[in-house]
């Protein structure tokens, strides 16, 4: 991909899940959760860089036994955006890189995703970047699934845990997009967000990224064909670990 600027992506490894306490130290095939996100990561060719954030020495000596390039944050930041941005300042990221936040709950994670991600960041206008994928009027009624409603131009127009857009009567056959929870900014953007603090609307639906919209900076939503398969509960970790071995995507030295 031509035109790009410096892309870096972090992974936000946090240890005091409320749900999940220690998820990224869960194993997964014998290596934790968060090496198996990393190892996805760094399959994107068009990130200069990969590392790992979190606030936990456990955490990070496990980064280092295992190679993973880590750095410390501080504790009790709000949210894996803040933690991301103090991760990119203490390695003296520039002003035109992008910042890819990587969950590090994803360890089924589709390398191509991040770089359908990266790609609108070729047009100097792209500021902020994010997925989603067509579902259907059943998953749209989940509360738990955010769906986002996306302009002509591609541009978010809305997050909410409703199904948007509402179907009346004399409509059929709504498209509903569920979001995808994997963002890339330019570091000035997120430097901006980060400052702003929480918004109205953000705070009623628990969705940081609508911090963004009330403040009018676009977020561009690249529609994938990826579907993503997050780690919520210890209960997901038998489903996940069977789709990586079905679907072959198991990392250099696992077994087969």
């Amino acid at each position: 991909m031509s035109n790009l600027p410096p892309c870096i992506g972090i992974i936000p490894a946090r240890y005091a899940s409320r749900r999940f306490p220690g998820k990224p130290l869960a194993s997964i095939m014998g290596r934790p959760m968060f090496w198996h996100v990393y190892q996805r990561a760094i399959q994107c060719p068009q990130l200069d860089r990969v590392l790992l954030a979190t606030d936990d020495e456990r955490i990070r000596q496990s980064a280092e036994a295992l190679n993973v390039p880590v750095v410390m944050t501080k504790t009790g930041h709000p949210s894996g955006s803040d933690r991301v941005l103090e991760a990119a300042r203490s390695i003296g990221t520039s002003d035109e890189s992008v910042i890819v936040n990587i969950q590090g709950d994803e360890p089924a994670l589709a390398p191509p995703m991040i770089s359908q991600l990266l790609e609108p960041f070729t047009r100097s206008s792209t500021l902020v970047t994010t997925l989603a994928r067509r579902i259907g009027a059943g998953t749209a009624a989940d509360p738990n699934m955010v769906k986002v409603a996306i302009a002509e131009g591609g541009s978010a127009l809305y997050f909410s845990r409703t199904a948007i857009p509402w179907q009346s009567e004399n409509t059929s056959n709504p498209a509903y997009y569920g979001h995808i929870g994997l963002y890339a900014y330019r570091k000035n953007v997120l430097e901006r967000f980060v400052l702003l603090g929480p918004s109205h609307l953000e705070r009623t639906e628990k969705l940081e990224q609508l911090r963004l919209l009330e403040n009018g900076i676009h977020i561009r939503v690249v529609v994938t064909e990826y579907a993503s398969f997050g780690v919520d509960c210890p209960e997901d970790l038998e489903s996940v670990a069977k789709l990586m071995m079905d679907e072959q995507i198991i990392e250099e030295g696992q077994p087969k």
